[in-house]
């Protein structure tokens, strides 16, 4: 048996105390905690007191880098063409990463996009695009790196083998309301990134009721911090913080946010999706050195289309094929006229993960077609009884439980002056 080069309980005592951890000690205890040498309620208490006393700078890339070594890298750099990559921090209704790779990628700019699957009010790429027939997430690394060379894009789960110590750590963080810590966040985000072997990366950092970071002064914190990592770790890096006190676009939910990213493919859509779809390519684009590009014009004019199909044909998917749709609605009905000033995302977001759209545990089932579309958004004016959204489900039963969620969401009568003007708070370089 093994002698270990630290006892964990001085690991802990050490945070305890407001003491910074050495980066030995640091390497050790993310070590020993994915070979399971450090147990499960240890690293909770750990995590607590990092919640609780923060982390120095160096401590939190000492703690990302670790993490990082945990597991395989990917390596991109057999590629023909630059790699950049795009990660957001969660939200409702964002469904971007779905018009954006195939749009990045019509300027020889390859897109891994290693997504996740949704966890209570946001949701998963992954579980978006399996709406598609046929069309398949997992792929080995080889068949990443030809889709990448052949296609220029693709959107597929992680594997196993990247940063498997956040794996553990996500699911613990999750149990113990450890979640919303900044160098908990910021490590588990970039070890991930840096992992996946991009060499630029944009963040698309949330702020407001639908977004882990409710005010700007947290997101912008999160996105410093974020960004010096990724420098630190030699990927170009920069964040846009962007709007989530409304939800992204008129639909929320699977198979619903996939017909509308079509829509943003074929030069349509909702402004607020297409807009900020061509902010993060302009700026994904110009990580990787090019600036001189129009990227709204292959929206409009059926490259990002082309891109699309190529993209989900490569997965098995039927991107001709009819989307499932819900045998049940629901509409619910403005009660008074006037101004729409508020659609809470956060309401919708849960309100949504009720009809089915969203999963409460890793392990469950997701409905396809479940969702809400939305008829109006904060700025609109609105008359009593005209339908605001449409609630979408398989098993009626949920609607009760759905419409409860939505009873604050929604507020009429203010000055439409209060609707932000640009979902485009702030770029941090």
């Amino acid at each position: 048996m093994s002698v270990e080069a630290f006892d964990t309980v001085d690991v802990i005592a050490a945070k305890r105390d407001g003491r910074a951890l050495s980066k030995e000690q640091i390497d050790w205890v993310i070590d020993a905690y994915t070979r399971g040498a450090v147990a499960e309620e240890q690293m909770a208490a750990l995590a607590m007191a990092i919640f609780i006393n923060d982390m120095e700078p160096e401590e939190i890339a000492h703690w990302t880098q670790a993490m990082i070594d945990s597991g395989e890298r990917m390596d991109f750099s057999s590629l023909s063409r630059p790699t950049s990559d795009k990660h957001s921090t969660g939200g409702v209704g964002d469904k971007i990463t779905l018009p954006l790779a195939p749009l990045v990628a019509v300027f020889d700019v390859a897109v891994p996009q290693l997504s996740g699957r949704g966890l209570g009010h946001t949701g998963g790429t992954l579980d978006k695009l399996e709406s598609i027939p046929g069309w398949q997430a997992g792929l080995s690394n080889q068949a990443i790196v030809d889709q990448l060379e052949d296609v220029g894009a693709v959107i597929c789960a992680a594997g196993t083998g990247l940063a498997p110590a956040d794996k553990k750590l996500y699911a613990l963080r999750d149990i113990t309301s450890t979640v919303d810590c900044i160098p908990l966040i910021a490590s588990s985000i970039m070890s991930k990134k840096i992992a996946e072997g991009t060499s630029g990366l944009v963040l698309d950092v949330k702020v407001g009721s639908g977004a882990f970071m409710k005010d700007l002064t947290k997101a912008r914190a999160l996105a410093q911090t974020m960004v010096e990592l990724g420098k630190a770790a030699g990927v170009k890096t920069s964040a846009l913080l962007t709007d989530m006190s409304t939800p992204l676009g008129l639909t929320v939910g699977n198979a619903l946010e996939v017909r509308e990213s079509v829509e943003v493919l074929a030069g349509g859509g909702p402004a607020d999706v297409a807009d900020l779809t061509v902010a993060l390519a302009e700026e994904m684009l110009r990580l990787a050195g090019k600036t001189d590009v129009d990227v709204r014009a292959a929206l409009n004019d059926g490259r990002a289309m082309d891109k699309w199909k190529q993209m989900i044909r490569a997965q098995h998917g039927d991107p001709e094929a009819a989307l499932p749709v819900a045998e049940h609605t629901e509409v619910v009905t403005a009660t008074e006229s006037g101004v729409l000033t508020q659609l809470d995302a956060l309401s919708v977001g849960v309100a949504s993960w009720r009809l089915g759209a969203g999963r409460a545990r890793k392990e469950d089932p997701v409905q396809d077609v479940a969702g809400i579309e939305l008829h109006a958004k904060p700025g609109d004016t609105v008359t009593a009884g005209q339908p605001l959204m449409t609630l979408h489900t398989a098993t009626p039963e949920r609607f009760e439980r759905a419409i409860e969620a939505l009873d604050s969401a929604v507020e009429i009568g203010g000055d439409a002056a209060s609707v932000p003007e640009s979902i485009v708070f702030d770029t941090i370089t």
